[in-house]
């Protein structure tokens, strides 16, 4: 296995305006996991409770993700229930209720700990830093966060980005943690705290990448339909993860192609609810869409 993710494995309701799913797959190491199955070997360390469907399970096992880091705990699995508006912005979260995930301690199997590839998914400052411990020597490690952790627990989370290669988050994320309104003031004060580099998700707006004085900006691939942006961020990072490990990137021009990667990926798992464009997804989509998404750029 060259990738681990540490996050979340959730049961989602999720409304937009083109329909209403219950109890759907959902979670960050689920649309992480899946999207960098497309690339490369991923294992993942999550926990579930009594109520998660051993068919979600399989799913992840067909797609040869390694769940031995996954534990069943008595009680119900994390659920989330948000509903969006027609602009598919951020959506109104209408129930957060952590359950089994409240106590979640990640232990990291042994046959884990010599792990290449690290990404730690949005959850508390003090539990990356404790998988940080748990793992001897990745290649890179990369990790995501959210503005409630910028806001209560920023002392922790800076000792973190001291360990950390790469930081993917948002726009008003970055402009957080750094207390600066303009994004690339912003970006480079939060590249100071430690990440070599640092990828800001604009959404439909695309991605931004910052490494030293470069900026490399992606575009979001045009589409003629959206039904469920939920997870596309975290999709975003698997296929650019799952990229990076795949290939054992190490050059700026391989971190751009990631940066496409992840984009043309995440743009596939909008198209329907939960995970099930991301779990019939190919290869072979996937080149066809990257050589689209090239040719946005293009000047003949």
């Amino acid at each position: 296995m060259k990738l681990l993710v540490v996050g979340s494995m959730a049961l989602d309701t999720i409304e937009t305006p083109f329909g209403k799913e219950d109890n759907i797959l959902g979670g960050s190491a689920s649309y992480f996991s899946l999207a960098a199955s497309m690339f490369a070997e991923v294992g993942i360390v999550a926990v579930v409770g009594k109520d998660f469907p051993e068919g979600h399970l399989d799913l992840f096992r067909q797609k040869n993700i390694d769940l031995q880091g996954v534990t069943r705990e008595e009680g119900e699995t994390f659920k989330w229930e948000g509903k969006y508006g027609y602009d598919l912005g951020d959506p109104d979260t209408l129930g957060t209720y952590l359950n089994v995930f409240e106590n979640f301690n990640p232990v990291i199997p042994e046959s884990y700990s010599n792990v290449d590839y690290v990404f730690l998914a949005n959850i508390d400052p003090e539990l990356q830093l404790s998988v940080l411990n748990q793992v001897k020597d990745p290649k890179l490690v990369a990790c995501d966060t959210m503005n409630f952790w910028i806001d209560n627990k920023v002392e922790e989370l800076k000792k973190v980005l001291k360990h950390v290669d790469i930081l993917l988050i948002n726009d008003s994320e970055t402009r957080a943690l750094a207390g600066e309104p303009r994004i690339t003031t912003a970006a480079r004060a939060v590249l100071e705290m430690g990440p070599k580099i640092l990828i800001v998700k604009r959404g439909e707006y695309g991605a931004l990448m910052f490494s030293g004085d470069d900026i490399f900006w992606a575009p979001s691939f045009p589409l003629e339909e959206v039904i469920d942006p939920t997870g596309a961020g975290d999709t975003f990072a698997g296929g650019f993860m799952g990229y990076i490990a795949g290939n054992d990137i190490t050059d700026p021009a391989g971190f751009k192609t990631a940066v496409v990667n992840g984009s043309v990926v995440a743009s596939f798992t909008v198209e329907n609810f939960s995970v099930r464009r991301l779990s019939g997804l190919t290869k072979e989509e996937i080149g066809k869409r990257f050589a689209e998404f090239l040719k946005l750029s293009k000047v003949d």
